[in-house]
């Protein structure tokens, strides 16, 4: 069966899902995004992406997207300020892993860019996706919280980290990668905390040492959202230890862990906005792939989840992009899924490789 009358169903309005559908109606194709959220604005979607031309501006100019969010993105967002942790003495910075062109767009924007491109009743709010099971010929069943079932001819899970498709095709599961991410951050940065937004400067400033490092992202509307970062094992993340919603009390033990550090890059610890975020990092096996089977698959973290270093998002979208490419070029949907399982399983395995690497080198163990 070719794709021009299949019934395609796409698990999760993330990045990745957002833009399979995208291109495929686009292209005249039909999809459905089957997504567990009651609505798009139910929560925040995360920081400041930095978007690739190789790879996510690659997936946004199959979307019919790129000048809209060439629109939007800030490219002085690209700039990286690396400080040393003691004196707060700005240091040289590494020269890029990656292509030059990597405009930086918030999460949310980038994703209600593909919203709003999307045909009414596309994305099918508060449906939340518990597996799929399969019918024979090829064909899936969705089975829904709500007891009721859904089939298509192809099946794409799209539904992240802790995916609900995944188990249909590898009894691979994410695992603890070493390293956690405490989140926090102010708003209206420059006219409420000048000093501190002049320290992290356009983009993104970083401050690293002995298994920790701060992080401060300038994001839109003059918000700063600030990691801190450290090694250890899972069962010491910081606001297990002493209650997530004891701000001060993680505030403390923050500070006792980056004591010694320079006071003004303290002063992201110190005077934030609201509360604290737990936010360990998980990751699955590298390289992560599955035997072929008809009528369903995976993109983007539900593939290939990797360490939030850059490239996820990135690789999400082209996932989504490749993979509607193929069905709508690809003269049946097993040849299309071949196709692209074939293109995106060696890339995400490189991919998890570098992530895994560029970790290492965000947050080094030792001093080097």
């Amino acid at each position: 069966m070719s794709s021009a009358h299949a019934r395609i169903a796409v698990v999760g309005a993330g990045l990745g899902g957002l833009a399979l559908a995208r291109v495929m109606q686009f292209h005249g194709r039909r999809v459905t995004v089957f997504e567990c959220e009651p609505s798009a604005s139910t929560r925040a979607q995360g920081g400041s992406l930095d978007i690739h031309a190789g790879t996510g501006q690659s997936a946004l100019r199959a979307a019919g997207l790129l000048d809209r969010f060439r629109a939007l993105s800030r490219p002085e967002g690209q700039e990286w300020r690396v400080v040393d942790p003691v004196t707060g003495a700005v240091l040289p910075v590494p020269g890029p892993s990656h292509d030059d062109d990597s405009p930086e767009i918030d999460r949310g924007q980038l994703r209600g860019l593909f919203l709003e491109s999307l045909a009414e009743g596309t994305v099918r709010w508060g449906c939340t996706v518990t597996g799929a099971t399969p019918l024979g010929d090829s064909c899936w069943r969705l089975l829904l919280d709500d007891g009721t079932t859904e089939d298509a001819d192809l099946v794409v899970g799209a539904d992240g980290a802790w995916s609900r498709i995944r188990p249909a095709l590898s009894d691979a599961t994410p695992g603890y990668a070493g390293v956690t991410f405490i989140e926090t951050g102010f708003d209206d940065g420059d006219t409420r905390h000048p000093a501190l937004a002049r320290m992290v400067g356009n983009g993104t400033l970083l401050a690293a040492a002995d298994g920790k490092a701060l992080l401060a992202q300038r994001n839109s509307d003059g918000h700063i959202r600030v990691y801190a970062a450290f090694r250890g094992p899972h069962d010491r993340q910081m606001t297990a230890e002493v209650g997530p919603g004891d701000t001060a009390a993680v505030r403390a033990r923050l500070l006792k862990m980056f004591d010694g550090w320079d006071e003004n890059l303290l002063g992201l610890l110190r005077h934030n906005d609201g509360g604290f975020v737990d936010r360990p990092v998980f990751v699955l096996p590298a390289p992560h792939a599955w035997e072929h089977v008809p009528g369903i698959t995976l993109l983007g973290d539900a593939a290939h989840l990797m360490p939030p270093v850059g490239l996820g998002a990135n690789l999400a979208m082209l996932d989504g992009a490749d993979l509607a490419h193929a069905l709508i070029t690809e003269s049946s949907i097993d040849d299309a899924v071949r196709a692209y399982e074939s293109l995106m399983l060696p890339r995400s395995a490189k991919a998890a490789q570098d992530c895994a690497e560029a970790l290492d080198n965000l947050i080094p163990a030792t001093d080097s």
